[in-house]
């Protein structure tokens, strides 16, 4: 018989309420049974039980009390990817040229094994092993090879400088284009779904050009046709005029395009220093621009310049208003 002195029926009962789990509710539940004067015969009847079984629950009970009737973790099937696989299978999708590719998709890399390493292993424990080591399927992004390192390092240098000084503030410019029908990017979608937007091949495109202060936030761009050196001087003059100055020296940093080193310039009251070359990474308008054009031109069609104007204006306003996200999106670590 169950050791009535563990616990009360009172408890047995809040027990069986709370369990984490069916089996242990009726573990619960036969005890209390029995210590309610129930016959072993009768639980068996009622609970569906074997003797074998209702006496193991009474012994865990007299053993531990209600914590012997508690579910104790499974240890689950053994895992199908080793400890020591692992680390041999992250080296593989860290350095795909080791294993003759020049990358991995989860079909590849579950056939790859199978044929090299004969690993009997589902596709879908693949895929499930890939996001348990914090791999994510990524599309890379084009990254230039022909960095000058020395540069880069002296630009790091010239800008630590410059942030640690009072008087100076840091201006970011760029150009960007965008699109009536950008190129579609990757979502969610049921399996088996086809998904599709609209794409009819119209060339219709608009640029504009913005720079952006990282200490204040502040935002400022034009919209054009296109890129050149007159286009750009009338940025210039504009910005000049229009742009709110807080400290006395401005450093308007841009990249090496043609245009923004024609000696016929007029910069104002802006100083120009130019980005090392091939070096977008060190531009943090790059970011604003990813981030609008994720927002506001995600699957849209625009089919003539007006809409893609229109469109345009909302994106760009929309920058000029997010200041202090602006501040977080573009911080410069000094």
């Amino acid at each position: 018989m169950p050791n009535g002195e563990n616990c009360t029926l009172e408890e047995l009962h809040v027990a069986a309420q709370c369990s984490p789990s069916k089996k242990s509710q009726v573990r619960f539940t036969a005890i209390r049974a029995l210590l309610m004067g129930i016959s072993h015969e009768q639980v068996l009847d009622l609970f569906v039980l074997k003797g074998p079984t209702l006496r193991s629950w009474i012994r865990r009970f007299n053993d531990r009390g209600i914590d012997g009737l508690i579910d104790k973790k499974s240890p689950g099937a053994p895992r199908k990817i080793t400890p020591e696989q692992t680390e041999k299978y992250r080296e593989l999708i860290v350095h795909p040229e080791q294993a003759g590719q020049a990358h991995w998709t989860g079909r590849k890399f579950h056939g790859w094994l199978s044929e090299q390493f004969d690993h009997e292993i589902g596709y879908r424990t693949v895929v499930r092993w890939l996001h348990e080591q914090d791999f994510r399927l990524k599309v890379p992004q084009p990254w230039p090879d022909r960095q000058d390192e020395e540069r880069r390092q002296a630009f790091l240098q010239t800008l630590g400088v410059l942030l640690r000084d009072p008087d100076v503030d840091l201006w970011y410019l760029d150009e960007v284009g965008v699109e009536g029908d950008p190129r579609p990017r990757r979502r969610w979608a049921e399996r088996g779904t086809k998904p599709r937007v609209t794409r009819n091949g119209n060339h219709v495109r608009m640029s504009a050009t913005g720079m952006v202060c990282p200490r204040t936030g502040e935002f400022y761009a034009l919209e054009f046709s296109h890129s050149d050196s007159v286009i750009f001087q009338t940025f210039l003059s504009e910005a000049n005029r229009d742009v709110r100055r807080l400290r006395q020296r401005n450093i308007l940093i841009c990249d090496n395009a043609s245009w923004h080193k024609k000696k016929s310039l007029d910069w104002g009251a802006f100083e120009p220093v130019f980005l090392p070359p091939y070096s977008p990474d060190f531009n943090p308008i790059e970011r604003l621009w990813r981030i609008m054009k994720g927002e506001w031109f995600t699957d849209h069609i625009a089919k003539n310049h007006e809409q893609l104007i229109e469109r345009l204006d909302q994106a760009l306003n929309w920058l000029i208003q997010r200041k202090e996200k602006n501040k977080k999106t573009c911080r410069i670590e000094k």
